[in-house]
């Protein structure tokens, strides 16, 4: 079975591309097809095969990409996969849109519907990020997302198969695109992130990153919709340690909203260094509403507990009162309430991590491939 994998665009390093790195391990000989290749951004990808398309020829593409939004969808339809059995596209935009010839079985393994065009749509329509020319940003970008939306649609009709990431992305296949989705969860390193030991979880120079220090914790990109700003705002009024890991454009903003009870982690961290943070915090806390919740189970694998609001995938990872806690509005007096309640509670480490397992790589490795293949086995016969 010759296979081949498909990927929006190669910039950057976080949850999707550990879903890819999995996949090579399944199936190290297939290519990666993708839009763009930012080579200093995405070192990760040396052990692939990388082709990439005519838009990384144009200048500042794999740095601007977004800059493209009526091109891409030619993009995706000008590769050739004629030598392939079996084409997998890992896509949250536009991979799916290959095009395939009927003997070759096409997988999309879905992150989610496309987010701007659709979960997304109002909220990126409502704050274009322009400042003063929002209003009239509001009314170009209306007429470009509406006929964007209409080729989406139309490229969700492309692959043979779907499979999603969670329960909730699921429902949005079946929403927005009217298709029947299987899940199979993304892959955590379960043998990285783990529980800490005399000899795990220490950095190399001996020092144990948050050791002893009481404290919550946030992992996370810094933009807006990951509404972090509602969480400085309970901790404000707390005064309770946060340490919040991440970086992006909204990092200037929350910094102001802090108070010095609030520590900012925004360098580039090891998973080693970020182990030692998520084993020394007292809880995670996940705030917005998210696809799945990748840092959820990773808190939960080092043994940890996750204060998650129960929207989206994040709630699909929790076990309510044994690995965690759930609210349910995305506001501050919410988050205090599940915080007071969680401070009179313990909770088992041994638990915690139980319940990461059903996410671990290996697991997710032996479904891909079964699943692969009996949709292979089917299609061929």
């Amino acid at each position: 079975m010759r296979i081949a994998f498909v990927y929006d665009w190669i910039d950057k390093f976080g949850g999707a591309e550990r879903v890819l790195l999995a996949l090579h391990e399944i199936w190290p000989e297939a290519p990666l097809f993708t839009a763009v290749y930012n080579k200093k951004k995405a070192d990760w990808a040396t052990v692939f095969k990388i082709k990439s398309s005519f838009l990384d020829k144009i200048p500042f593409s794999s740095k601007r990409h977004e800059l493209f939004p009526t091109i891409t969808p030619y993009v995706f339809e000008s590769f050739n996969f004629d030598d392939f059995d079996v084409v997998l596209s890992i896509t949250s935009s536009d991979s799916k849109a290959i095009i395939t010839k009927p003997q070759t079985l096409h997988i999309c393994y879905c992150l989610t519907p496309t987010r701007y065009l659709w979960s997304g749509y109002r909220d990126y329509l409502s704050e274009p990020g322009v400042g003063l020319l929002n209003p009239l940003a509001r009314i170009l970008m209306k007429t470009l997302l509406s006929s964007l939306r209409k080729w989406d649609y139309l490229s969700s009709n492309r692959p043979d198969k779907y499979i999603a990431i969670s329960e909730t992305v699921a429902q949005r296949i079946k929403n927005y695109y009217k298709k029947e989705a299987e899940v199979i969860y993304p892959p955590v390193d379960t043998n990285k992130f783990r529980p800490r030991s005399p000899s795990h979880g220490r950095s190399p120079s001996g020092h144990l990153p948050g050791a002893n220090q009481d404290y919550f914790l946030i992992v996370s990109r810094l933009v807006p919709y990951k509404k972090i700003d509602y969480v400085i705002a309970a901790f404000n009024r707390l005064g309770w340690p946060l340490k919040i890991i991440g970086s992006g454009i909204d990092e200037g903003r929350l910094h102001k909203l802090a108070k010095s009870n609030i520590e900012f982690i925004t360098a580039n961290l090891t998973d080693e260094k970020l182990c030692c943070y998520y084993q020394n915090c007292k809880a995670l806390i996940f705030p917005g509403e998210e696809d799945f919740g990748l840092t959820s189970v990773e808190a939960q694998a080092c043994g940890k507990p996750v204060i998650g609001l129960g929207r989206g995938g994040v709630g699909e990872t929790i076990i309510a009162g044994h690995t965690g806690e759930i609210y349910t509005t995305p506001d501050k007096e919410s988050l205090i309430s599940v915080l007071n309640k969680f401070n009179g509670k313990t909770y088992s480490s041994s638990v915690c991590r139980k319940n990461a397992m059903r996410f671990s790589k290996i697991r997710f490795q032996q479904k891909v491939k079964t699943t692969v293949f009996a949709y292979w086995q089917k299609f061929i016969t």
